[in-house]
Formats: C-alpha cells, structure tokens, sequence
C-alpha cells in the first residue's frame, strides 16, 4: 500500500505541477503543493492511520523541504542553478538534522499522551510526504504569491 500511494501521488504531482507551470508559471505552483499535501493524507486515512499518528513524520518533512525551499531560493539569487543546488543540498543536509530534532520531540510527545504513533512503510513515507508538500508549498505560496518575489 505504501509503495503504490507514493508513486501514484508521485505521477499525480508531476502532472499537476506541470499544468501548474504551464498555465501560470508562479503562482499556481505553491496552492498546487499544498493541495498535494492535503491529498497525500488521503492513503494513510485509507491504511487506518490518523493523520496526529503520523504528525511526527508530518513535522519533519515540512521542516525538512520548507527551510530547504528557502535554502534553494536564496542559493539562486546568489548564483542562478548552480547556486539553487548547492543551496539546496546544504540546506537539506542542515535540515534533515534540525527537522529530526523536531520529530524527535513529536514522537516523544505523542507517546507521553498514549498516541499511537508506530511507524510502517505507509505512515513513514506518506507522512513525509505530506509535510514535504505542505512545507514547500508554504514557502512558495509565500514568497511568489503573497510577497511578489
């Protein structure tokens, strides 16, 4: 179930931001995203799983791509692709550990409050990718919708 919801969300959000590209360059891009995080919740709700069970997961992943996002962004202002990718790696290499400082601290907090919160192929990916989505399409809405950059 886990591989199956990660690729068909995967092909979902290809095509999606694709027709996002095509029709309005910017500003569909990061609604877009954040659609795709809202339905990426749809498979762990089908698997059994709430979404506060996988919150860890969840917090992670919008940490993780959103400061990423950010690192990418700011890479390429400086130094157009080449820059967006070493910011992008550096600033994910940083992030993975703050985020899995973050879902640490979830994860502790939801077994302290009797919150199932066992990991499995499905909860694992899919939350992560819900937070990936949700934290990107944050930043983007952000930064190219509200402030106009």
């Amino acid at each position: 179930m886990g591989f199956v919801s990660v690729l068909v969300i995967s092909l979902v959000a290809v095509g999606s931001l694709s027709l996002a590209y095509a029709y309005a360059y910017k500003t569909l891009i990061g609604p877009t995203l954040l659609a795709l995080g809202f339905l990426s919740m749809v498979p762990l709700r089908l698997g059994g799983r709430t979404i506060k069970s996988c919150s860890a997961d969840i917090v992670f992943g919008a940490i993780d791509t959103g400061f990423l996002g950010i690192a990418a962004l700011i890479g390429a202002n400086f130094a157009g692709v080449l820059g967006a990718i070493v910011g992008g790696a550096a600033g994910d290499a940083i992030t993975d550990g703050f985020a899995g400082l973050w879902e640490g601290r979830v994860a502790q907090y939801l077994r302290k409050h009797g919150i199932r919160e066992a990991r499995t192929p499905l909860s694992a990916s899919m939350g992560k990718m819900v937070g990936c989505f949700l934290g990107i399409g944050i930043v983007l809405t952000i930064v190219w919708t509200i402030v106009g950059i």
